[in-house]
């Protein structure tokens, strides 16, 4: 919910289509790129645009994003209930019979009733922003992080702030770059206009890198254009733009890892840093210290030296 034009931040369980739900018929969520819901969900009115959107599966933390959009519609829900006492949370028993029971009454029985509800559907996109962040907070600690802490709600209204900063001590030391560019420019009214700018020219940008580097990656050296990315220097989600010497070849894998903060340059000495969360895999534990494959302009080291701020302090 947002309060003195502040951000919202929402918990969301990501039920999936291959995970049991016995209430109803289960939704179609994609982690990185959608999530949906319907108005028989509590709190199903409150995500907004430029919200925080953090998803668990009961085990643990999946990832983050900042939502860019959420489209309605109307739909029709199968939800299943207790014929005794009414209510949806039911357990369908893997061995016992009769094959169901009831958490609410603790009657068992063999079929649910089944009813058909009008419902208004809503589904997030939020690919753009979304940062992997698999195992690195378990269910319990994201609990305590909602405002809530004993909801059993699947939209949760999360403190935003509290959960960056247990992130900070995570296993894996995350970065939510990524979340915090497309917040800022949220914040200040583009985000919607960056990603259509970025999206619309993309593909010619790559195409100016490929002309001026080749074939190469910048960390890596020589590689198959098919696994060549454009990647962004300057925070692209705050503007839109796609800045003339704004940008590098790199690796697929490379990118992610760049943009993640788990691969850096250090600005003295311009050589590759890699981070310990990584430095114990072979593949990038040996490109620390090496020099880069390309030469840096004026402004990609204003931004490199950035980036080694963001991450590095």
């Amino acid at each position: 919910m947002r309060t003195n034009g502040r951000r919202g931040a929402w918990l969301m369980l990501a039920a999936g289509t291959g995970q049991k739900r016995y209430s109803n018929d289960g939704y179609d969520d994609a982690p990185a790129a959608h999530y949906s819901w319907d108005s028989e969900v509590d709190n199903a009115k409150l995500p907004q645009v430029g919200d925080v959107i953090v998803l668990w599966d009961k085990k643990g933390l999946l990832g983050a994003s900042v939502i860019e959009k959420i489209v309605t519609g109307e739909g029709r829900k199968v939800q299943n209930r207790c014929p005794y006492c009414g209510m949806t949370s039911i357990n369908l028993r893997k061995v016992k019979t009769p094959r169901y029971r009831c958490y609410e009454c603790t009657r068992t029985f063999e079929e649910p009733d089944v009813e058909q509800l009008d419902v208004t559907t809503y589904r997030t996109h939020h690919e753009i922003a979304w940062v992997d962040l698999a195992g690195e907070l378990t269910s319990d600690q994201l609990r305590e992080l909602c405002k809530l802490p004993k909801s059993q709600q699947s939209i949760r209204e999360l403190d935003y702030r509290r959960f960056e900063r247990a992130l900070r001590t995570a296993p894996g030391l995350p970065s939510l770059s990524p979340v915090e560019a497309a917040l800022a420019t949220e914040l200040s009214g583009g985000h919607t206009t960056a990603v259509v700018r970025v999206r619309r020219g993309q593909g010619a940008f790559r195409s100016r890198l490929l002309n001026q580097y080749g074939d190469r990656c910048a960390f890596t050296g020589p590689t198959p254009r098919a696994a060549l990315e454009a990647a962004h220097l300057n925070s692209f989600a705050t503007d839109g733009k796609h800045h003339d010497q704004g940008g590098l070849l790199f690796r697929r894998d490379i990118h992610r890892l760049f943009d993640l903060g788990h691969l850096a340059v250090d600005p003295r000495e311009l050589t590759i840093d890699v981070a310990a969360t990584i430095a114990d895999y072979p593949e990038y534990g040996r490109l620390h210290g090496e020099k880069l494959h390309v030469d840096l302009t004026t402004r990609q080291l204003g931004w490199i030296k950035k980036h080694w701020t963001m991450h590095r302090g």
